[in-house]
């Protein structure tokens, strides 16, 4: 298991603030609490689909949100950006 690094990190980070800015936070909450245990599996299908969204949508991030969802550190540490953000509204 690795380490998450500072673009990681920054990354996830950038992730939790747009998902507050669609105030999506408790769900999202409950949805990376459920799916914890499944985060594998989780990215490898987001790997699988990657052809077919990109037709719809730029990819940039999608790849990359799939190579750190494949480590719990990275569910555990957006996770707690959640919480830090909800706590400030």
């Amino acid at each position: 298991m690795s380490a998450l690094t500072q673009d990681d990190k920054n990354f996830l980070s950038r992730l939790a603030k747009k998902i507050f800015e669609y105030q999506m936070i408790t769900p999202s909450i409950f949805f990376l609490e459920m799916a914890k245990p499944l985060n594998f599996i989780g990215s490898q299908t987001m790997v699988f689909f990657g052809p077919i969204i990109s037709a719809f949508v730029k990819t940039d991030g999608y790849y990359r949100a799939a190579e750190l969802f494949e480590e719990q550190s990275s569910v555990e540490f957006l996770i707690c950006e959640l919480e830090k953000l909800g706590k400030n509204e």
